[in-house]
């Protein structure tokens, strides 16, 4: 059964792989503006040393992601940090779990990182993807919000003389075990097009 959805998944993949590529939606100027209004300036610049008040500042025909979305290729550079360690409150400097690595990337692939990010919300409200209960990853979702609605919950059944039952399950590295296979599979079912 496993061995049949791998190969199923393989197959629909190399298929996707092998068709021609539509053309891109490309960038356009206002794009690129609403992605750098929301750079926050005091943020450290990563290896290639470009702050983001710099990118704010730029005349908006210099800052141009098209070639990326026509090759198909996120250049290596962008994929290099900076890692920085700093020292947890309170703990001892000679343990390694007591610092918490920080990774600055490269402001130009962060830029265009959230211009893809943009492009995929729209997608996944487009498809309707995600329920009003989902709270993780939704803007206007806060944590503080999701308590209320619990509490609320809780409340309405406590008066109804029903039973409250939770399940709160918080999965370490998540995101580095999905099978991308199986995600791009998925995405293609879904007619899902970002460029």
């Amino acid at each position: 059964m496993v061995l049949a959805v791998i190969e199923m998944v393989d197959m629909v993949l190399r298929s996707y792989f092998m068709t021609p590529a539509s053309k891109p939606k490309l960038t356009n100027p206002e794009e690129v503006q609403e992605a750098t209004r929301g750079l926050k300036v005091s943020k450290a610049p990563g290896p290639n040393g470009i702050p983001n008040r710099a990118l704010k500042h730029l005349p908006q025909r210099v800052v141009s992601l098209n070639a990326i979305l026509l090759t198909h290729h996120f250049p290596t550079v962008w994929k290099h940090t900076q890692v920085i360690s700093i020292l947890k409150m309170g703990k001892d400097p000679a343990l390694p779990s007591s610092h918490g690595p920080i990774s600055l990337f490269d402001t130009i692939g962060k830029l265009f990182e959230k211009i893809l990010l943009a492009r995929i919300l729209n997608e996944v409200n487009v498809h309707g993807l995600t329920r009003d209960e989902q709270f993780g990853f939704c803007p206007r979702h806060s944590i503080s919000l999701q308590l209320a609605c619990l509490a609320e919950r809780i409340t309405r059944n406590f008066g109804e003389k029903r039973l409250t039952c939770a399940v709160f399950l918080d999965m370490a590295k998540a995101f580095d075990t999905v099978w991308i296979d199986c995600l791009l599979y998925k995405l293609t079912l879904l007619n899902f097009c970002l460029t």
